[in-house]
């Protein structure tokens, strides 16, 4: 195909995607009484071993796929608009091309976190041809070193093919905090993932239980640095950082179990990857009900919270809906507010 061909379709592909993500934006604001965004996990184990990483095993099967799709379509029935499919290593999966094709089939789109190592050209046509909207991939150093594998060093290479290859849009995450040893390693990875066509945001990696833990003089120096790398829409949707960035709390209303699930790979129901146990209720017994309860439901976790996809998720209900229910006796276990399960 010609390089012009090639860039019609991907123009083309993008207006498309946009259009539909406006239709996400629009049902988001005429409702709250269905998801904006879930999480799903096909696969626990991963292929990799970062040190500040609790999501994932080494030894996990994946999820069946007539099981995914049962899953698939409640969330569908419950009328949830985004779908990203995590782990675990998600690429792991072996029918997860037949994911990403029931969630598109359903209407939703669909989103991947990956660590980005299996990733070949003929794998990334074959996310093209399932209909994948979104990948992001995390790279947390240039070089590879204790704390964490996914450097720019062994994964330069993947992200060349995916400039070349892919139709979907990539965003790369750099992150500051959490072990990483050289913070500025951000800006490397930052400047090349905008080398290449991808858009860059900066994460900070939270403690254990997800929870804020202020960043040193030079991680803040980076943050601030690649704030002012990532687009204008990335920015706003992620402003609640500058307060973690710092160690302030963040007042705000979490929607989790309800604009936002994390479903396991147990098919259960979470408030998110870091705070498992609660609500704890079969995805596929998970009502408008649920969703209402948890709308109103205020959060003790919420204020020192660094979950990104959840704040995310709030943004569209921060200035309605009142949240005048109590966390339940279950969250007011740990003086984190929720039961972990590790």
């Amino acid at each position: 195909m010609s390089v012009s061909a090639k860039q019609l379709r991907r123009k083309w592909k993008a207006v498309t995607r946009r259009l539909r993500e406006f239709r996400m934006i629009g049902k988001g604001l005429a409702s709250t009484d269905h998801p904006i965004l879930a999480h799903i996990i096909p696969m626990r184990r991963c292929n990799l071993s970062c040190t500040y990483c609790n999501e994932y095993d080494d030894f996990s099967k994946p999820v069946p796929i007539e099981v995914m799709y049962e899953r698939l379509d409640h969330l569908a029935k419950l009328g949830t608009t985004i779908i990203t499919i995590s782990g675990g290593e998600p690429l792991l999966h072996p029918d997860l091309d037949l994911v990403i094709a029931r969630i598109r089939k359903n209407g939703m789109l669909a989103g991947m976190i990956t660590n980005g190592y299996l990733l070949t050209a003929e794998r990334i046509q074959r996310l093209n041809r399932a209909g994948l909207d979104h990948m992001q991939i995390s790279i947390d150093n240039v070089m590879p070193d204790a704390v964490s594998k996914k450097s720019l060093k062994v994964l330069d290479k993947k992200l060349q093919l995916l400039a070349e290859h892919a139709d979907f849009h990539v965003n790369i995450n750099s992150v500051v905090g959490g072990g990483i040893h050289t913070p500025k390693d951000a800006l490397v990875v930052g400047k090349r993932a905008v080398e290449l066509g991808f858009t860059s945001t900066v994460g900070i990696i939270h403690d254990g239980e997800g929870q804020l833990q202020p960043l040193a003089d030079v991680e803040r120096e980076v943050y601030t640095e690649m704030r002012s790398m990532e687009k204008n829409s990335y920015a706003r949707i992620n402003y609640f950082q500058d307060n973690i960035a710092h160690g302030r709390e963040n007042h705000w209303k979490c929607r989790a179990g309800a604009r936002y699930l994390y479903i396991c790979e147990d098919g259960l129901v979470h408030y998110c990857s870091q705070q498992r146990g609660y609500p704890g209720k079969p995805l596929t017994q998970y009502t408008v009900e649920d969703i209402r309860r948890e709308y109103r439901t205020a959060k003790s976790c919420a204020p020192r919270c660094t979950v990104a996809c959840v704040h995310q998720t709030a943004y569209m209900d921060f200035w309605r809906g009142k949240q005048d229910l109590a966390p339940s006796p279950v969250e007011e276990q740990t003086s984190q507010g929720l039961v972990q399960i590790q």
